[in-house]
């Protein structure tokens, strides 16, 4: 089961409990992370996610700002409005985001 809110990316593959929400944005939002699991080449993808979210948590005492700060989800975040930005993106781009 999804959490309330939530939209999970797995495998390429978006489960939610409220499709009616699912917008383009958010689509844009996931197919970057998809893009991301990719070049990982999807296992090490959740990997390195979970491991940067224990640093950012660790880092901001706070999960909900752990997540926002993980590397993967900054590139999403910044780029989810942009609908052609996955055309254009270069590999590894998420690493810019690293240390912001």
């Amino acid at each position: 089961m999804v959490p309330k809110r939530f939209t999970v990316n797995l495998f390429g593959t978006l489960w939610t409990q409220y499709p009616e929400r699912i917008d383009a944005k958010i689509i844009n939002h996931e197919r970057i992370h998809t893009a991301q699991m990719r070049e990982l080449l999807f296992v090490p993808f959740y990997v390195l996610y979970f491991i940067e979210w224990l640093v950012r948590l660790i880092q901001y005492r706070n999960w909900f700002e752990a997540y926002k700060n993980i590397s993967f989800e900054r590139e999403a975040y910044t780029y989810d409005h942009d609908l052609n930005y996955i055309e254009r993106r270069s590999l590894f781009s998420w690493i810019s985001c690293l240390r912001r």
